[in-house]
């Protein structure tokens, strides 16, 4: 019987000086009918992240080049409309996937009967790659209540089939912060339940340069996407932010 076809979906910005291990590791999983399409978001780079991507001649890999930039919510939406596969892996362009994360994902997916699946991963430092924290242990099983507390769903960690729940795209008003949190909410809206898989697949670069590194900039964007966007009232925002502050303090916790 011939496997389904997995879409990778990776939006670069900026990506030179990682994408390169990004793609090798997807180039040496086990499960080998694949395609990644990888979005460069007009990066300001002089195209050496286009040039490192076109150093690998391999089909399977498509590099769109985005005319403008319109973050990662937007460059993910470009490759998600190119995507042809049943199943949707998200991939960020300075992650490294372990050889056996897509075999192992759609397996726990099977073995669940679930539509979103997600994994425990390792969280590495960017230059030397050793873990500055203990690696994130997901939960069993997360709806939609629970993400309002906290969201554990890391993108690289993720598949979806999109032949059971379709092709869900981003909120292009998120631009790249929570953007991933808004869609995950919204698809949870629609499934009942995401399973985690506790194996840990995937490396995650803890960059100095992340948008999401300093939390205290993610107050007020976690905020408005509850206000605004999932449009709770007052009262439940000031709860899940609360939930969501400590269990942050935790997950941050050396």
């Amino acid at each position: 019987m011939e496997k389904s076809l997995v879409s990778i979906i990776t939006p670069m910005y900026k990506g030179a000086a990682f994408v390169g291990e990004t793609i090798q590791s997807v180039l040496g999983q086990t499960y080998t009918n694949w395609e990644m399409i990888i979005v460069d978001d007009c990066s300001p780079d002089d195209g050496a992240g286009i040039r490192e991507v076109e150093k690998f001649d391999d089909p399977r890999i498509r590099l769109i080049k985005s005319k403008e930039n319109r973050g990662s919510s937007g460059a993910r939406n470009i490759a998600l409309h190119k995507a042809k596969g049943q199943y949707i892996a998200h991939l960020d362009s300075d992650d490294i996937w372990h050889p056996e994360f897509l075999e192992e994902q759609l397996r726990f997916m099977k073995e669940k009967d679930a539509v979103l699946v997600f994994s425990s991963y390792r969280r590495i430092d960017e230059n030397t790659k050793e873990e500055i924290l203990r690696p994130f242990m997901v939960p069993a099983k997360v709806n939609y209540k629970y993400l309002l507390k906290t969201d554990p769903i890391f993108p690289s960690t993720s598949v979806y089939d999109a032949e059971k729940c379709g092709v869900f795209y981003y909120n292009e008003e998120m631009g790249s912060l929570r953007d991933d949190y808004v869609y995950w909410l919204s698809m949870l809206k629609h499934i009942d339940y995401a399973y985690g898989n506790p194996k840990t697949m995937v490396d995650y670069r803890m960059r100095k340069s992340s948008v999401t590194g300093n939390k205290k900039k993610v107050i007020v964007p976690q905020w408005n996407v509850l206000r605004k966007v999932e449009k709770l009232p007052v009262y439940k925002c000031v709860y899940y932010i609360c939930c969501w502050a400590v269990i942050s303090l935790k997950k941050y916790r050396k």
